[in-house]
């Protein structure tokens, strides 16, 4: 990186009823070898104030801010934006651990081509440290309104070890140009949790901004490998957030087909899967998230 490229950088990760995993992530960000930057620890209404735990840490540049209610990941997050400094946002999850030459890495590819609007690491699982969780995202399926992701569960021998233009910024790790926040906006705040990077990838690439896969930039992430079956929560949001895209950003055709894909194939499937199961919380919920969009527009101020 060159010796002139020295921009501002704030990093952004949200606290929620975590604080001992935060304050591991931040004891991580001791370690980076580039240090123009400042850290905004954005907390969500967490039962216990982290205030007094996060101080014993004495953790440089790192500020915290006590939102008064659970913004979700956009609202938080955009929230955290408005109050940055920076040239560039870095958006990081707070279970994760940082790799000393992450930021310098990160920030490589904008000097090296102006259409790019934002940088992602190769994600790997900080339990299984030789594994990977992302390595890019492929194009999502108009279809069915999902996508796969690069690499995940593929040991990491170096086959993802090539830059490239990826479809999608995954939200665990992200680092955004200000310019593109200018141009296209923040998080959109009507998906609450999920999906939410994705409609704002796609907002960003329909802008003329490339997402950039950076494989020598390595971030660990705490997420389990064995996580089971998705929670009544996360049916919802999952649900409601899968039709809400494709709404918002599929064509007309897009839209028609995946409306037929999901009344005569995902609609009955999943029914007939929580009733079989006796999981009613989940039924109930993946309906709801169903009938949402019934009854509510598809529009976003954000």
């Amino acid at each position: 990186m060159g010796k002139d490229f020295q921009p501002f950088i704030s990093i952004i990760t949200l606290n929620y009823n975590q604080t001992s995993v935060t304050c591991d992530f931040l004891e991580s960000t001791k370690s980076l070898t580039y240090r123009n930057f400042e850290i905004l620890v954005c907390d969500m209404d967490s039962k216990i104030d982290p205030t007094e735990e996060i101080s014993k840490g004495q953790y440089p540049q790192t500020t915290l801010l006590l939102a008064k209610q659970n913004l979700g990941f956009a609202g938080g997050n955009n929230w955290g934006m408005k109050q940055a400094k920076g040239d560039f946002i870095f958006i990081v999850n707070n279970d994760t651990e940082v790799t000393p030459d992450l930021l310098d890495k990160l920030l490589e590819p904008f000097q090296q081509d102006p259409t790019i609007g934002v940088t992602c690491p190769k994600i790997k699982y900080f339990d299984q440290p030789d594994t990977i969780q992302y390595a890019g995202f492929e194009k999502m399926n108009p279809i069915t309104g999902r996508t796969d992701t690069i690499g995940n569960y593929e040991k990491d021998l170096g086959q993802h070890d090539t830059p490239f233009s990826t479809f999608g910024a995954h939200g665990c790790a992200m680092m955004v140009k200000r310019e593109v926040i200018e141009k296209v906006g923040m998080f959109p705040e009507l998906f609450f949790l999920y999906y939410e990077e994705w409609d704002w990838s796609t907002r960003i690439r329909k802008a003329g901004y490339k997402i950039w896969y950076t494989p020598t930039a390595t971030i660990y992430h705490k997420e389990s490998m064995s996580v089971g079956k998705d929670n009544p929560m996360k049916v919802y949001y999952h649900t409601r957030n899968r039709i809400l895209y494709m709404r918002r950003n599929g064509n007309f055709f897009e839209r028609v087909c995946f409306a037929a894909f999901f009344t005569a194939f995902t609609f009955p499937k999943n029914t007939l899967t929580y009733l079989l199961k006796g999981q009613k919380e989940h039924l109930r919920n993946f309906l709801k998230g169903t009938f949402w969009n019934l009854k509510n527009s598809s529009y976003s101020k954000v």
